[in-house]
């Protein structure tokens, strides 16, 4: 029989989490931590990094907030090391910083593309280079990185979010080449619409109140994508990290998962 307890521990384990003050983020660093494993919640929003933080420790875990900007080298690397130096190593990192760009292709400005691609591309970049010292000697570990259903349904507006995750999709499958014979896996999300903060932007009274019938009209939108009449919350991808966080998945790499209802079936 299987030690099925055993098998998705991550007791003695060391997770650095970043986009970790809400939604996904949030839901994973929490989810990690209920597992076992030591979290640096990390976020350029150190507020909400230290409610995560703290929220985990309620729940009888380990964790610390770690404020950082993503696309600044040297902020990931004092991250990283903010893990080996609270609890010796690194065994999982989960990059899902991620910011919103809306708005034609045709009107993109370089501000714009260098500040979501440094976020997302180099963000991701920066973390996974900081992460393969320490992994390595553990014998190993498991990355995964955030790209995005908008990988694989073309939507005008949302152009440049769909490249940089499309080159977050792709950095992660050359990752999985090159840093698995140092025992390491990389992984990538790609979710359907998740009801968080990030997607609840269009759905705002220029109060910052949330626009009821707007609300209601994004609900039903999200379950009549999915072929099972669900919209996605925070937890469906909390709980598919754990997953590829533990032993469960010590044969997946370099694998786009999509945990999104069905939504991108062609159909």
């Amino acid at each position: 029989m299987h030690d099925l307890e055993k098998i998705f521990s991550l007791d003695g384990r060391v997770a650095v989490v970043t986009g970790a003050a809400s939604g996904i983020g949030q839901s994973i660093a929490e989810v990690l931590g209920v597992a076992g494993a030591s979290v640096v919640a990390a976020d350029f929003d150190l507020d909400g990094a230290e409610t995560t933080a703290a929220s985990i420790q309620a729940a009888g875990g380990k964790a610390v907030a770690q404020q950082v900007d993503v696309s600044n080298r040297e902020q990931v690397n004092t991250m990283i090391e903010r893990a080996t130096g609270e609890w010796g190593g690194l065994d999982i990192l989960c990059n899902i910083a991620g910011v919103a760009s809306d708005g034609p292709l045709a009107e993109l400005t370089e501000d714009e593309y260098e500040r979501v691609m440094g976020i997302h591309v180099k963000g991701a970049l920066f973390a996974c280079q900081a992460a393969v010292a320490p992994m390595s000697a553990r014998g190993g570990g498991s990355i995964i990185n955030m790209a995005s259903g908008a990988i694989d349904l073309a939507v005008p507006n949302y152009g440049l979010y769909a490249v940089s995750k499309a080159a977050v999709a792709q950095l992660t499958q050359n990752l999985a080449v090159e840093f698995g014979p140092h025992g390491i896996r990389v992984n990538v999300l790609a979710p359907g619409a998740t009801l968080t903060n990030f997607t609840q932007r269009h759905l705002k009274n220029p109060d910052g109140s949330i626009n009821q019938e707007k609300f209601d009209g994004f609900v039903t939108s999200m379950k009549s994508m999915s072929p099972l009449g669900l919209y996605g919350e925070p937890q469906d991808q909390a709980w598919l990290v754990l997953y590829l966080a533990s032993d469960a998945s010590r044969f997946c790499t370099g694998q786009i998962w999509r945990a999104n209802g069905g939504s991108t079936i062609p159909h």
